[in-house]
């Protein structure tokens, strides 16, 4: 963290060009401080989906024994979908009004889902709708992060992008280590928890860590108000100064005038929603995957999980501060190409292979044979309602039957290649399409471009959920396979216009 600190408070106060003072001591001060509430809810947003993914389906089993893994796609993506529909709205919004506003509202919606969450175990029937609903909001809440990343980059010289744009993906990965993390923990409290009748409240497992994203988001608020105030900047690091809403943009018709290579920022967009549509499969399939592979009850799932998912959250953050070193001498296009490549080969390891398979959950029956081959029976667990909890590849998905297991090696190599591949695409993602942007208002491009990535991972957990549940591992992982090549051949296309704004108009030496 210190390192992110330096990197922010490095930049000179004077101009590159002219030596001249461009923002006094106490606007250098005040945007900065801003700039970190920026990462903060950056964080909190992250947190908000990433505590509860690990638990997402042991907990929708709970509470409606009728949902499938194929709802549970649904239930994952609607996040996703809440937060591509909002992402444009709190853009356009950031646009024309003070980035307060759009922030305090869509945090109070994130806060207020977060706690109907905690409650979805309630009603007497169609518990599974209400947890969909529940996820929704919480992603309608998470649109804001198109008004943080808007902010930062309107916040920052060129000079400052990249590491701004890193820190805020930093952020975001941590959100994503102690979000499982904090999940991992909580599953001491167990699944019947504390019960508070006066208030139809059970503080379980599943429930816990929901109230903890809605307290937090309650800081978020206090802090926006606190400390959070408007700063621009141009490319050179000029302070603009205080914003005009309703002519924005005016002050920087002079920069603007040329127009932003529209290839560039819709290719942007594409590969940026590969990373997350490939990102939101893989965390997707971990719970499943795992029970299916391994034998392993709810709980285990959830806590092994979760202690995965922050060991791949620490080695993100490594990255991030990494990627932002590294970059300055290669720049963020090569470390694209590298990152994609990365999670490729992260992805073909889970292939499965070899004449060992899966223990087949079949219910009452306790052996069977089926073409000649033996399998073993799962074993079945005692939960702490004394219930017996079948565990193991449910016979129902017949490619069970025939497909090899995914060695417990395999997975977790595959976890360690994805975990460095997909923060340095992210970061990467970022910092290009603000540069090719350049100085226009960056509000609501950068919620299309959160919008993509919403859109991405609403699909991604849809798709991985009915491959996977029909088809099995090996077309649903040799399928994205194909995707992230077709991905590194577009990148190879169009990797001469990826470049910044300035650069392009011979404003800036790249």
């Amino acid at each position: 963290m210190a390192s992110m600190i330096h990197d922010e408070c490095s930049p000179l106060l004077q101009s590159s060009d002219t030596g001249f003072i461009v923002e006094t001591q106490q606007e250098h001060k005040s945007r900065w401080w801003s700039i970190r509430v920026m990462y903060l809810t950056m964080f909190l947003s992250s947190v908000g989906f990433s505590i509860v993914v690990t638990s997402i389906w042991p907990y929708l089993q709970k509470i409606d024994p009728s949902a499938d893994a194929s709802f549970l796609g649904w239930v994952i993506a609607s996040y996703s979908l809440g937060q591509m529909v909002a992402s444009p709205l709190f853009g356009l919004w950031s646009n024309h009004r003070p980035r307060r506003e759009p922030l305090v509202v869509s945090i109070s919606i994130l806060v207020a889902a977060s706690c109907l969450y905690a409650y979805v175990h309630v009603p007497a029937s169609h518990n599974k709708y209400y947890m969909l609903i529940a996820r929704a909001l919480v992603g309608f809440g998470s649109g804001n992060v198109a008004v943080v990343r808007s902010y930062v980059a309107g916040a920052t010289s060129l000079s400052e992008r990249t590491s701004s744009m890193a820190n805020i993906s930093a952020f975001q990965a941590l959100g994503f280590i102690l979000g499982p993390a904090f999940q991992a923990a909580f599953t001491l409290i167990g699944e019947v928890g504390v019960i508070f009748k006066a208030i139809d409240l059970q503080v379980n497992m599943y429930t816990a860590p929901s109230l903890m994203g809605a307290f937090l988001g309650i800081v978020n608020m206090i802090l926006i108000f606190a400390i959070f105030r408007e700063h621009r900047v141009d490319d050179h690091g000029r302070h603009i100064g205080s914003i005009n809403y309703e002519f924005e943009g005016m002050d920087t018709a002079n920069e603007s005038e040329e127009p932003v290579d529209k290839i560039a920022v819709i290719s942007s967009n594409f590969l940026f929603s590969i990373t997350l549509f490939i990102f939101a499969i893989f965390e997707t399939i971990s719970t499943p995957l795992t029970m299916d592979m391994y034998a392993w009850t709810r709980t285990q799932a959830v806590f092994y999980n979760g202690i995965i998912l922050a060991a791949i959250g620490v080695e993100s953050v490594i990255v991030f501060i990494t990627v932002k070193i590294i970059s300055k001498k290669t720049g963020e296009r090569i470390l694209l190409l590298g990152g994609l490549a990365t999670i490729w080969v992260g992805f073909f390891i889970l292939l499965p292979w070899g004449n060992q398979y899966p223990s087949i959950q079949w219910g009452d029956i306790q052996n069977s044979t089926y073409h000649n081959k033996t399998f073993l029976v799962s074993s079945l667990s005692t939960s702490e309602n004394h219930t017996v909890e079948p565990t193991g590849c449910p016979a129902a998905q017949s490619w069970c039957l025939y497909t090899p297991i995914i060695h417990l090696a395999q997975y977790i190599t595959s976890d360690i290649l994805i975990g460095l591949g997909y923060p340095v695409c992210s970061v990467m993602c970022y910092t290009l399409y603000s540069k090719i942007i350049g100085p226009k208002p960056q509000g609501v491009y950068m919620g299309w471009l959160t919008a993509a990535g919403s859109a991405a991972r609403t699909l991604g957990p849809v798709f991985v959920s009915e491959v996977y549940t029909h088809l099995g591992p090996r077309w649903t992982f040799g399928l994205i396979c194909g995707i992230v090549a077709s991905s590194l051949l577009h990148l190879v296309v169009v990797y001469k216009r990826l470049i910044a704004f300035s650069v392009r108009y011979g404003k800036l030496q790249q």
